[in-house]
């Protein structure tokens, strides 16, 4: 039998077969309920206290990796939980169609050769490298296709580590249904969710001049009012050009949160939560700089920070957001040099509802403040005029077949482009901003 030592060692040995990258992301926040979720089913009987978290049940998240590799591995989060929390009986298999898999495809997640894991609060914890034999070659089949990641929580979480809005929808067990990862059928998972829990990243192997790409926002980058399981997001749009022209050499994650601030917060902490989750500044190093194979950033945000009041009751200046983008590029930089950092203009919010905020004649005063800088300084690499795409020049909102909700329907927010707003955001970011060969390999 291999010691933990000897699972050790081949865990962190470089990979002969190329290097990790990060293939999905679900930037967490928390403690649930503590966000903004979208078109949720009630979960008061798969959830009955937030305090208890979840109890002896098992999880499968549904996830979308941006491309495929032969092995992958995943980190789980207790990032904004109270108290320790064991994962179990964890697998990956392939998603045939809601809560079922592809018979034969379902492998166990081990831990440093074990099968269980505790997270201490605030920590999270990376899998061993799982063997996919269903991925061959350069997986082009597998385009669009979802992965299926279920794990049990031992015992009870405490206050669940979690991103509100997935848009997607993944499946949970009821209290007390013990460990159901290993399997395959439907019927093991009979309550849906529309977010993600404890999961937060997932790696998978490529060859060495694989170009990951981050996609670092708020509720706008995380595709509020997009169509629930529709993949149709602005970053997903993206994607599909991205590899349309470059195939598997290149992914692209979405690191959005819905409600996201530049600035504020000042404090996160799960007993002073906020429902758009830690500020830029305090999350960057989970989301951007621990993840793997990072060449680029797309940052758009700064739009809530127009909305709500600071700790001195006021909304942000221009200048102290752009203080904020300042900083968040420096430590990009100083962890990945020659990364590629490209600014997104804040699209328009004239109009919406809101609290003497950037729905107001002075906040959208403030938001073309922001884009001027934007589009005129050199602390970035480049821009993607994401304003420019989605504006009616005649009202200064967003273009009006723009506003409907494509997730709910509805006559939409003035706040959130649809899924039409976000193909012509996707589509309007100049693909040859990634055209180079990358400065150095991460």
């Amino acid at each position: 039998m291999r010691t933990t030592a000897a699972f050790l060692a081949l865990f962190l040995a470089p990979l002969a077969w190329g290097k990790w990258v990060t293939v999905w992301t679900g930037s967490v926040q928390g403690p649930y309920p503590v966000g903004n979720p979208l078109a949720q089913p009630n979960l008061s009987a798969v959830f009955p206290s937030p305090e208890a978290g979840a109890k002896d049940q098992s999880f499968r998240m549904i996830v979308r990796p941006d491309l495929w590799g032969a092995q992958t591995r995943l980190r789980f989060s207790n990032a904004l939980g109270t108290k320790p929390v064991t994962f179990d009986g964890a697998f990956a298999g392939l998603q045939m169609s809601g809560a079922a898999l592809m018979p034969g495809t379902n492998r166990p997640v081990h831990f440093n050769g074990k099968t269980s894991v505790t997270v201490a609060p605030g920590e999270s914890a990376w899998s061993d490298p799982v063997a996919l034999p269903f991925v061959k070659g350069a997986a082009t089949e597998l385009a669009g296709r979802k992965l299926a990641v279920s794990f049990h929580i031992a015992g009870e979480s405490g206050p669940m580590t979690w991103h509100a809005k997935s848009l997607t929808s993944s499946y949970v067990t009821a209290p007390g249904a013990g460990a159901k990862g290993q399997d395959e059928n439907e019927s093991a998972f009979p309550f849906a969710t529309t977010s993600w829990y404890f999961l937060d990243a997932l790696d998978m192997t490529a060859s060495d001049d694989t170009r990951v790409i981050v996609a670092f926002g708020d509720s706008i980058t995380d595709g509020t009012a997009s169509t629930l399981n529709g993949d149709d997001r602005w970053p997903d749009v993206l994607s599909r050009r991205l590899h349309s022209r470059w195939g598997n050499k290149i992914a692209i994650v979405n690191a959005g949160i819905g409600g996201n601030r530049v600035v504020g917060p000042t404090e996160y902490t799960p007993t002073n939560a906020f429902a758009g989750g830690p500020s830029s500044k305090m999350r960057l190093e989970r989301d951007v700089l621990a993840l793997s194979g990072v060449w680029a950033v797309i940052w758009m945000e700064g739009i809530n920070d127009l909305e709500y009041p600071n700790n001195s009751g006021q909304t942000e200046s221009p200048e102290s957001i752009q203080a904020g983008y300042k900083d968040g590029v420096a430590r990009m930089r100083a962890k990945f040099p020659g990364v590629k950092v490209i600014a997104g203009t804040l699209t328009s919010a004239l109009g919406s509802k809101s609290n003497g905020g950037r729905g107001t004649l002075e906040g959208d005063a403030k938001r073309k403040a922001i884009n001027e800088f934007l589009r005129h300084t050199d602390l970035f690499d480049g821009i993607a005029d994401f304003d420019k795409a989605t504006l009616d020049a005649r009202t200064g909102e967003l273009r009006p077949e723009f506003v409907p909700d494509s997730t709910i329907g509805g006559p939409g927010d003035k706040l959130h482009p649809n899924r039409l707003g976000y193909q012509a955001m996707g589509n309007a970011v100049d693909l040859e901003l990634f055209a180079e060969k990358p400065h150095a390999t991460h």
